[in-house]
């Protein structure tokens, strides 16, 4: 039977966890491959003829998630009404835990009553604004798994349970009860103790990381928005020799159409009729347009630099060069492994054990003879302290504070699964035009024939190059305005198709183009692949003009050595071409010739050599590879299309700041681990103490405080990274 391919849009996940449970189900089923992506909601499945896609939606759904066909998304969409929900959640439980976080830490400010205000501010804030959580651990209970959201629900609803107890049948809600600050160590009957404000206090921390997580992800579909708007709009159709603009969707196969100068290609085609330089830049990455005649294939979205083309549509559609660009770069997304957060992989151990501590705990005191109050008050401190506060605060604050750091030396850094590869990237594949080199035809060589002048070369050449409209004479001009001031002026000039331009510039008949077009006049001209320059029938010299190496190239890779990075150039440009740019930055490993297809096989390639492999690009036909890559790093004077591909952006434009990039990328990652660990370790520490029956509530509520100054502290420190390139810390 013949596999079937289809993308579904999966709801409901909370974490990493929930996109391995998915997965798992899925790939059960006869017949069926999948892979469950956390970061962009989809998932990527294969199946045969046996199976349905309502058989697959079945499936997740009955695995406690949703799951549909994706619709195209809109780039003027309104936000999803689940992230509106979120954000109202959030909003809400702001304006309510403030308050009685501030009551429950400010002795001085307990009036008479505060405890009653606090539970009717709490309230709301742990039942309706912790509602996602609590029905992510309802799901993560029928299917027997624990994650955080198990431990956040359990904690907030433990905490909380036990105030209400506390005040209605304790004696925490006597007028004048107050919480002193006494950090000491003693056995109470937990009467008198309530945990609003811990109940609150993480529900909203939570909630704000996943609000902004939720930002985060919905960004990940913009990649492929971006890429098929690149495509034409509408095109002009030759029907019975009339042109009529029609819109894009209306071309048909075998249909004529025209491109006039500056516009783009509608649509994947031959040509019939007239001859131009096409910039393939979109598709090849190469700056050097392309000449195209009668005969030559054109893509659609490249632009037409020069004449009027006449295109024989072949290909429309879905099946055009663009739309399967766009779906290399969706399958490279969905192929990603799901990311495994940190804080999820340490709660798949953490959560059971508080648990089960916290039952062990109940039975423990209740077969001493201690009393249900003692028992409960035990086992109930155990789920509190063990309660994420700073767990909260460990993952946002550190990326807050790497990404601004980040921000100010052109780094930007999408989110924590960008930092997860950081670490074990040992490979980097830089794309050559617009990266290792500046991506436009500058003037790099003046050979002047025996007994001529350079400048005078020059001057002539760059006169007549001025009145054209091909990208390498319009490099010619520049140069020749920038050295020499005001060029003299052109007559009779004419294009000849192909080859070059002539004219007369100061009384002299000058050619500019192949050695054909010299040879066509009776000039001898060398076949060395420069622009060949002859006036007055004789041959005075050429121009080279090519993609000019970036000045920061070369020690940037030297850098990236440092880092213990194995550079890879890889590149649509010739064999040639290619290895001399890499002789030039230092560069040993050299991929040449290939199209976005061949650049997502070459990183899978890497890959399945047992290579983690960074790709640094920064064209729509990066964006592929750069999705595929387990690190992708646009520039930020690339398109669109390649830095939403991306995982980081280099604002700059400059390979220096790949360097910045994957050091500070690292560091942050150091920062968050540490994070997570002091996050825990005061729960090491207080889980016994809250066990033996010995927990403080305010010693609690200070063990909390303690750990999360600790962690926004640790975090600041990444305000002092300094950068590579400006003299900071070697690389390491």
């Amino acid at each position: 039977m013949s596999a079937n391919r289809i993308e579904l849009a999966i709801g409901g996940m909370t974490c990493a966890s929930c996109a391995m449970r998915i997965e798992k189900k899925l790939n059960r089923m006869d017949g069926v491959t999948a892979s469950v992506n956390y970061a962009t909601e989809k998932a990527s499945v294969t199946y045969d003829g046996a199976v349905t896609p309502q058989d697959l939606i079945a499936t997740v759904e009955q695995t406690g998630y949703t799951a549909a066909l994706p619709v195209q998304e809109r780039q003027d969409e309104a936000p999803p009404p689940e992230r509106d929900e979120l954000r109202t959640r959030l909003l809400v439980s702001l304006v309510l835990a403030v308050p009685v976080i501030v009551l429950a830490m400010v002795p001085a400010w307990q009036f008479t009553y505060w405890q009653w205000a606090s539970l009717t501010l709490a309230a709301p804030v742990v039942v309706y604004g912790g509602l996602p959580f609590h029905k992510a651990a309802w799901t993560n209970l029928r299917h027997g798994a624990a994650t955080m959201d198990t431990l956040v629900s359990v904690g907030t609803l433990a905490a909380f349970a036990w105030s209400v107890w506390a005040l209605f049948r304790g004696t925490a809600g006597v007028p004048g009860m107050t919480h002193p600050f006494e950090f000491t160590i003693g056995r109470t009957d937990g009467s008198g103790n309530i945990y609003l404000e811990a109940a609150a206090g993480v529900t909203l921390f939570l909630l704000a990381g996943r609000y902004f997580e939720s930002r985060a992800k919905r960004r990940a579909g913009a990649a492929l928005r971006s890429l098929m708007e690149l495509g034409a709009k509408d095109v002009a159709v030759l029907r019975h020799g009339v042109e009529t603009r029609v819109p894009i969707d209306q071309l048909h196969v075998g249909d004529r159409f025209v491109v006039r100068p500056g516009e783009k290609v509608a649509t994947d085609g031959v040509v019939e009729d007239g001859s131009s330089a096409v910039d393939q830049s979109m598709l090849t990455g190469e700056s050097v347009p392309v000449e195209v005649g009668p005969g030559s294939a054109v893509t659609g979205a490249t632009v037409n630099a020069g004449g009027r083309l006449v295109v024989r549509a072949t290909r429309v559609g879905k099946d055009t060069q663009l739309a399967r660009m766009a779906e290399l770069v969706e399958q490279a997304q969905a192929g990603k492994a799901a990311v495994q957060r940190l804080a999820d992989r340490i709660s798949g151990v953490f959560v059971p054990v508080v648990i089960a501590l916290a039952v062990g705990t109940l039975g423990f005191w209740l077969g001493t003879g201690s009393g249900p109050t003692a028992a409960f008050t035990a086992a109930v401190a155990v789920l509190i302290i063990a309660c994420p506060c700073a767990l909260g605060l460990a993952t946002p604050t550190a990326l807050l504070v790497g990404t601004g750091r980040g921000a100010q030396l052109g780094v930007l850094i999408k989110g924590p699964e960008a930092l997860e590869s950081t670490r074990r990237v040992d490979t980097v594949v830089l794309d050559k035009t617009g990266t290792v080199t500046t991506g436009r035809m500058t003037l790099t060589d003046v050979r002047p024939a025996d007994g001529q002048d350079a400048d005078e070369l020059l001057r002539l050449a760059g006169a007549l190059e001025h009145a054209s409209e091909h990208p390498i004479g319009r490099a010619i001009a520049r140069a020749a305005e920038e050295r020499l001031g005001t060029l003299p002026e052109v007559r009779d000039f004419a294009n000849v198709e192909g080859l070059g331009v002539r004219g007369t510039v100061d009384g002299r008949a000058v050619l500019v183009g192949r050695p054909r077009l010299l040879r066509d006049h009776g000039v001898d001209a060398p076949e060395d692949g420069s622009v060949q320059v002859a006036w007055d029938g004789a041959y005075r010299g050429a121009l080279t003009v090519a993609d000019a190496v970036k000045p920061t190239s070369r020690r940037a890779v030297a850098m990236l050595r440092e880092l213990g990075l194995r550079p890879v150039l890889l590149t649509g440009d010739t064999e040639a071409v290619a290895r001399a740019v890499a002789a030039e930055v230092g560069i040993a490993e050299v991929v040449a010739g290939v199209l976005p297809a061949d650049k997502v096989d070459v990183v899978k390639r890497l890959q399945a050599e047992g290579r983690t492999v960074a790709m640094v690009g920064d064209g729509v036909n990066d964006a592929a590879a750069l999705a595929q890559a387990d690190l992708g790093l646009a520039m930020g004077t690339g398109t669109d299309v390649a830095i939403e591909a991306a995982d980081l952006t280099l604002v700059r434009g400059d390979l220096l700041a790949a360097v910045d990039a994957i050091r500070l990328a690292r560091s942050t990652l150091r920062t968050i681990k540490g994070n997570l660990f002091w996050a825990f370790a005061y729960n090491v520490v207080g889980l016994p103490v809250a066990a033996a029956g010995l927990l403080n509530p305010m010693l609690a509520g200070a063990a909390m405080a303690l750990s999360s100054v600790f962690v926004v502290a640790n975090s600041l420190r990444l305000r002092s990274f300094r950068s590579a390139v400006q003299g900071g810390l070697r690389p390491r």
